[in-house]
């Protein structure tokens, strides 16, 4: 709706107002004392703060003198429930971390309380560090989009697809059908969507993609998938399918612009502009690839073919933590290095990373991502006042380049304030810790039983 003549009054459920406001659109904009105002969940007018108080007569106002009022970051691609994980396997490569230690402890432990626990942790973690929205890819997918349904946050939940039988699924029939089945539950709601997640070119066979395509198709909904992580996958496909994992995925048509590619470390000169001409994103991960030295994605090559490129932490287990902010530091300066230009990835466009083409990348770019009128209200402010970032010339460079994730003092998920003051509103802070330590105890008594046998 346009915003109303400045004589009138009209209601509003909220105002928040704060020093500094970068709406993301348009990428490095900066508007000094300016005011969002929310209705129903959803953005209805952003202008200066005097002004704003003039035209709206707000249930509700928040002033954030020393703050930055940006949109919600966006985690394009994480593993929820294996912050239970964290710090179980450290300083490992990817194909002896996953076969030998995170696989063998997901065959014992996960299922559906492990998966709710360890969810639960993470959005707790990612709600304090200001991540409003998430690309989930784990098992029991039906109980993580429970806990996002209580939660209060925004998730995309991945129905995975795996050849091999695990605790969720015997075959790739079975994955889909249960992934579907959830699907159907969570239909139309306001914050969960259900996205299809095969799990990499190697687990995943030919006609179980043939399929995926066909219903992410007919459904138009996203697909999300780690493609191109190491080179030890390279040479397997080559080994295995005579061709190199894009190219085959290219063959079975899962390169359009509903596919969310994570990792891409591994890319030739030549596939870049394949991957521009399908329209595909790529989510970048930027700490999990240097914690499993898998390589470094070539961020600047992508960014010149004009390829939508998101920000994702990977799971706990590999990175260890959920922090955007972290992320978003290591992506610019990693770019700089790889490209050797420090004009590469500069402040603004890696902010864009982790908020408008994180939602982009995940089918929401209409909804979230950037304070535009209309757009729901998934809303942080950061407090800018403590002596790490001072003095302020450039509010964009101090989130990217100084800002830590516990300057983040509040979080609305639309228009719903969860984060008051680095207090978490909805969620059970002591308990959801409280389990996370019961499953520590459990698995380190496991660990130190087998280590003594």
């Amino acid at each position: 709706m346009p915003p109303p003549e400045a004589s009138a009054m009209y209601p509003a459920d909220l105002i928040i107002s704060a020093r500094w406001t970068i709406p993301v659109e348009p990428e490095g904009q900066v508007l000094d004392d300016h005011a969002l105002v929310v209705r129903d969940g959803r953005i209805v007018d952003l202008l200066p703060a005097a002004e704003a108080t003039q035209r709206y007569a707000p249930r509700e106002l928040i002033r954030r003198p020393q703050h930055v009022l940006l949109p919600g970051l966006v985690n394009a691609h994480t593993h929820s429930p294996m912050t239970l994980f964290r710090g179980m396997a450290d300083d490992l490569p990817l194909d002896t971390w996953l076969n030998e230690h995170i696989w063998p402890a997901e065959a014992r432990w996960v299922d559906g309380g492990f998966v709710r626990d360890g969810a639960e942790l993470a959005m707790l973690e990612m709600l304090q560090g200001g991540t409003t929205c998430f690309n989930d890819m784990y098992f029991f997918p039906d109980v993580i989009a429970r806990a996002v349904d209580a939660s209060g946050l925004r998730a995309c939940v991945g129905m995975i697809v795996l050849e091999q039988a695990t605790v969720w699924a015997r075959d790739a029939g079975e994955y889909l059908r249960k992934g579907l089945a959830a699907r159907d539950q969570f239909r139309g709601h306001p914050r969960v969507s259900m996205i299809f997640a095969p799990h990499a070119p190697y687990t995943v066979a030919d006609d179980s993609f043939r399929e995926i395509r066909l219903l992410a198709n007919e459904l138009d909904t996203q697909i999300h998938m780690h493609v191109h992580e190491t080179a030890s996958e390279i040479s397997a496909s080559q080994k295995r399918h005579a061709r190199r994992p894009l190219q085959r995925l290219d063959e079975l048509g899962l390169l359009t612009p509903l596919l969310a590619a994570v990792h891409m470390t591994q890319l030739t000169a030549g596939e870049i502009p394949l991957l521009a001409s399908r329209g595909v994103s790529v989510v970048h991960c930027p700490e999990s690839n240097l914690k499993l030295a898998s390589g470094f994605c070539p961020i600047a090559d992508l960014a010149a073919a004009g390829i939508n490129i998101a920000l994702g932490t990977d799971g706990a287990s590999s990175n260890n933590d959920l922090d955007m902010f972290g992320e978003m530091r290591s992506c610019a300066l990693l770019a700089k290095g790889v490209a050797q230009r420090a004009d590469a990835a500069p402040a603004a466009t890696v902010l864009g990373m982790a908020t408008l083409n994180g939602a982009k990348a995940l089918g929401l770019g209409d909804r979230i991502g950037s304070l535009v009128t209309g757009k729901e209200a998934d809303v942080i402010c950061v407090d800018l006042s403590a002596a790490a970032t001072q003095p302020v010339y450039d509010p964009v460079s101090q989130l990217v380049y100084a800002t830590s994730r516990d300057q983040v003092s509040d979080v609305w998920v639309a228009g719903r304030q969860l984060l008051a003051d680095h207090q978490p509103l909805v969620a059970d802070a002591p308990a959801i810790l409280a389990r996370a330590e019961s499953w520590r105890a459990r698995l380190s008594a496991a660990r130190g039983s087998v280590a003594h046998d």
